[in-house]
């Protein structure tokens, strides 16, 4: 189920396999001509799982980081599409680590309308002095609130 990370996959999960699911409905401005969503914003419902996964492990953003002397930086994001969703579908976000590096982290993410898998995609933050911006070791407490909190070990735990 956990692709390696130097696989091209984005390695789809089911819904069962996110221990963290946040709620989203699609709002009009988020639509295109077609009336589905535009894809660049599967990116923001990522970004707002992820920040919504981090609260849920007692590690909000930016606060958590902050206390730790750390920030993170986006090193890869792709999003892979199946179905669209449309204006007023009631969505849910699945967030999960598949990977803990020493100074990076891969999370996955599923959208789903119902069981129905419509994107999925991951994106890869690198933990960070703030101010060098050069990688620096995730923290202990960070990697302690991921590992209580997965249903699925993270690669390189």
């Amino acid at each position: 189920m956990n692709a390696p990370s130097t696989d091209d996959s984005i390695a789809a999960a089911p819904r069962s396999a996110f221990a963290f699911l946040h709620p989203l409905r699609v709002r009009w401005s988020e639509v295109d001509p077609q009336g589905i969503v535009f894809n660049p914003n599967y990116l923001v419902y990522f970004d707002v799982a992820a920040t919504e996964y981090w609260r849920a492990l007692g590690y909000a953003y930016p606060e958590g980081f902050t206390r730790d002397g750390v920030d993170t930086f986006a090193k890869v994001a792709r999003a892979e599409f199946h179905a669209s969703a449309k204006f007023d579908d009631a969505l849910d976000i699945g967030v999960r680590t598949a990977r803990l590096g020493r100074t990076s982290l891969r999370l996955l993410f599923g959208v789903f309308r119902g069981e129905d898998l419509l994107v999925d995609g991951e994106i890869v933050y690198v933990t960070a002095d703030p101010a060098a911006q050069r990688p620096v070791p995730i923290p202990h407490r960070l990697r302690t609130a991921i590992l209580a909190h997965e249903r699925v070990r993270p690669e390189g735990a």
